[in-house]
């Protein structure tokens, strides 16, 4: 069985692309306060978030979190992740979805981002270090040199690649197993129960037969499945609002189902919505951000929320119609 030092606490991955940004000063120290009461230990973050951001250059979520764990004395307890491949070299704006830099996985270019990102968490290790994303002009020994080199050092406990394909995960890891290198045994790609194409059944079982463990972004859809967003109106502000529109027209019979299961448990939407997240082949925790305490809250709901079979067929039957 594969071994996991990231992963550590109840099983949810606290997304950071908010901290710095949309939770900032005391109500996003608070978020992270309240994550480590109740037994969360594990954080997400990017060197890239949140350098979409005007003015912003990137690093702000790890500076926030980096803050955090400092001020707080519990570095030993968490479990850090954090990512490189998007932010141009020396920071700047990144607009996600633009060509990138495929030099950034040259294996002195993976360490160097790598100590940038460790001197603003304030910390001397990451415990999960990803690919952010695939560069398919960089040949897939390449990729393993150049993740392996963070382990061996000691500066880095596992490594994980995200928005990675089953075909380029598979290459990437028999190029380190050939070579006597770290693979990978960690994927993050986006699921959750509008958006599954990216965890397809290819790659999930391959990641059950070899133990890798797929840790989800975007697990309530950018906020959508939050049920907030229901109405033509409500998708003209807030910032997401331009992301989440894209999910409404398959989502409208998921968020029918769910609101039937919560009239049925009790439970809050963002509950439901990682509760079945979490029963999928291969996820040992979803991630999923919030900005203030309450949201925070709502979610954590998931952890005490025992969905029956034929509630977790309904959900997934409405995201397939």
């Amino acid at each position: 069985m594969t071994s996991h030092p990231a992963l550590a606490g109840i099983p949810l991955v606290l997304g950071g692309n908010v901290f710095g940004w949309t939770a900032h000063g005391d109500e996003g120290l608070a978020v992270l306060d309240a994550f480590y009461e109740a037994g969360g230990r594990m954080i997400d973050t990017a060197d890239v978030y949140s350098a979409w951001i005007p003015g912003h250059q990137g690093g702000e979520s790890e500076s926030f979190i980096g803050q955090w764990l400092a001020s707080r004395g519990v570095r030993e307890e968490m479990r850090i992740h954090t990512k490189t491949g998007m932010l141009p070299r020396g920071g700047g704006q990144h607009s996600f979805g633009a060509d990138g830099d495929p030099t950034l996985y040259e294996p002195a270019e993976v360490l160097v981002s790598l100590q940038a990102s460790l001197d603003r968490l304030q910390t001397d290790y990451i415990d999960l270090y990803y690919a952010h994303r695939d560069y398919p002009q960089v040949s897939p020994a390449q990729i393993a040199e150049a993740f392996h080199g963070p382990v061996a050092n000691g500066q880095v406990r596992e490594i994980g690649a995200s928005n990675f394909t089953a075909e380029r995960l598979a290459e990437v890891i028999a190029a380190a197993e050939a070579a006597g290198r770290t693979p990978f045994t960690v994927l993050q790609n986006q699921y959750n129960l509008v958006a599954r194409a990216d965890y397809g059944a290819d790659l999930q079982a391959f990641c059950v037969a070899r133990g890798i463990a797929m840790l989800p972004f975007f697990g309530l859809a950018s906020g959508y499945l939050t049920g907030k967003y229901r109405k033509p109106e409500d998708f003209t502000h807030g910032n997401r609002s331009h992301r989440v529109k894209d999910f409404d027209e398959a989502g409208r019979p998921v968020l029918a189902e769910m609101d039937r299961i919560a009239a049925e448990t009790g439970a809050s939407l963002p509950a439901i919505a990682l509760a079945w997240l979490v029963r999928q082949p291969g996820i040992p925790a979803p991630i999923a951000s919030a900005r203030t305490v309450e949201q925070l809250e709502a979610m954590l709901e998931f952890t005490r929320l025992d969905l029956a079979e034929d509630q977790l067929a309904r959900l997934t039957a409405a995201g397939n119609s």
